[in-house]
């Protein structure tokens, strides 16, 4: 007997055996039939759909589910475009702690201010307290001179500005959070997901880099997966700087490693391990991107995470560890970097099944798509930057380089697997307001940006479902509706195919089951 069966539904598997079908058989959380082959099948339940439409549950790629959550609980200066209104929110913020606290604010985006804020700024409404607003790229924050005092005299900054490895700085004087902080901002963060469909997630880089909590984050997974607390599956990246010097045999060729070895693949279908997170750059929004020409009407051009053979390095023996790699490099300077150093690695050390990822690929030239092509490597984009951000950036990189951000067109005609993905919270983590962009390559003042590479909206699905499952290397059980794999799968008000492209990111999520069982929450 099935434990249910759907029925009257449209059913688009992104399984190219069987792409459309109208029932679909579970049992045991799997997928056990389509069609004729479940039809007729006895079910403790079965839900009839009406005619709705059904995909594999979105894979959202690169998530951070722990600054999400924890930026959701956060005093925001979002919506303030004047600086004596963000002084405001930080003066009522600053109230609410006790003395020599700290005091965390979110939201910060100089661009809304016109320019960066100062410490000097927020010490008028410090009052003792250590002030620290993170920018919402993640790659910089401003903070006060209460926080400036407790830095070591040779860390950077700008009248309170920090970008980068000196943001790390900054972090480092507060960390770790607990376990259970991390916790419950993980599960808020991941029920936030399945309300938009999303059933499976890739957490870019636990335990040390520009955004780990603690160096014992991966507890805080698994504490929740003890708690039955984790309402998806997730996957988790360690950070590039939790590797160390082991004293392993000489013969396994294994230059730094996690403890006891661990590496991708250890884990199971609810919690793994997933690949090594390398960041070799910063960011277009903080303007950290690592170009190869300035930004447009500036004297500079971003700036590498570290110096370029230590992270060349870095990538090269994370290779021969045996992980996979998600290498961060959103400026074509830093996607330079990361394709020479993929490319060695791979020399020293063939796997040609490594499945190794560029984390962003924000502004890749066409000089560099056969080499994406060459190495094997996924481009793991977020289209929502360009939906959100696309006017801003599409002016820092000027009418040349503006058609190569966040590309898709130019990849899939490469060869390149295109895997979608949100980067939330910087930006809105919706995959169907995402496959929206896509196909319009729109920005949300209605700025086309680089429209040759819009691609087919068959295409984006396939950037959030099978591409997904590729690149987290979970094609074998997630990405399709086939018989075997796990049901997971979101159940949607309209099909995309078949509505105005205008329409996609607004279409229902009626429901979303993970295991074959439906979240209740999924339209909270």
């Amino acid at each position: 007997m099935l434990c249910t069966r759907l029925t009257n539904a449209h059913i688009l598997t992104m399984d190219p055996d069987h792409p459309v079908a109208h029932d679909l058989g579970i049992w045991r959380g799997r997928i056990v039939g389509l069609d004729e082959a479940v039809t007729s099948l006895p079910a403790r339940e079965v839900v009839d759909l009406q005619g709705a439409t059904v995909l594999p549950g979105f894979i959202d790629s690169h998530v951070h589910l722990a600054w999400a959550g924890l930026k959701a609980n956060t005093p925001n200066i979002a919506p303030c475009e004047r600086v004596e209104d963000v002084l405001a929110v930080v003066a009522d913020a600053v109230e609410r702690k006790p003395p020599g606290a700290w005091v965390d604010i979110a939201g910060y985006d100089q661009r809304a201010l016109g320019r960066h804020l100062t410490a000097a700024e927020l010490d008028r409404v410090g009052r003792g307290r250590r002030l620290f607003l993170m920018h919402d790229s993640g790659h910089a924050c401003v903070v006060n001179s209460a926080v400036l005092e407790l830095l070591p005299a040779d860390v950077p900054h700008q009248d309170g500005f920090l970008v980068e490895s000196a943001m790390t700085a900054v972090r480092r004087l507060r960390l770790p959070y607990s376990q259970e902080e991390i916790a419950d901002a993980v599960e808020l963060a991941a029920r936030a997901c399945l309300a938009e469909g999303i059933t499976a997630v890739a957490e870019a880089g636990v335990g040390g880099g520009l955004l780990g909590h603690s160096p014992v984050e991966l507890g805080a997974y698994q504490l929740l997966r003890d708690q039955g607390r984790l309402p998806l599956r997730v996957q988790l990246m360690a950070a590039g700087d939790t590797l160390h010097p082991l004293g392993a045999h000489r013969d396994d060729g294994i230059p730094r490693a996690l403890d006891l070895g661990l590496r991708t693949g250890f884990g199971d279908d609810w919690l793994s391990l997933g690949a090594l997170k390398i960041y070799t750059d910063g960011g277009m929004m903080a303007r950290t991107a690592a170009l190869t020409a300035p930004y447009e009407g500036m004297s500079h051009t971003g700036q590498l995470q570290d110096d370029p053979e230590r992270l060349g390095r870095l990538i090269v023996d994370g290779h021969l560890a045996g992980w996979q790699l998600a290498v961060h490099a959103i400026g074509d300077r830093a996607a330079d970097l990361a394709l020479d150093a993929l490319e060695r690695a791979q020399e020293l050390r063939p796997r040609p099944d490594a499945r190794h990822r560029i984390e962003h690929a924000g502004l890749i030239r066409p000089d560099q798509l056969p080499r994406f092509a060459r190495l094997g490597l996924s481009a793991v984009i977020q289209p929502n930057f360009l939906r959100s951000f696309g006017g801003d950036y599409a002016q820092i990189m000027g009418e040349r380089r503006a058609p190569w951000m966040y590309r898709g067109r130019g990849f899939l005609d490469h060869g390149v697997t295109v895997v979608g993905s949100s980067d939330r919270p910087v930006t809105d983590g919706s995959p169907l307001r995402a496959v929206q962009f896509m196909v319009e390559r729109a920005s949300l003042s209605g700025r086309r940006i680089g429209p040759d590479e819009a691609v087919t909206v068959d295409e984006a699905l396939h950037a959030y479902t099978v591409a997904g499952a590729y690149a987290c290397r979970w094609d074998d059980t997630a990405g399709s509706l086939s018989p075997g794999k796990r049901a997971d799968l979101v159940v949607l008000g309209d099909d995309p195919r078949r509505v105005d492209t205008a329409r996609i990111g607004d279409i229902e999520i009626v429901a979303t089951y993970v295991d074959g069982r439906r979240a209740q929450d999924a339209k909270a």
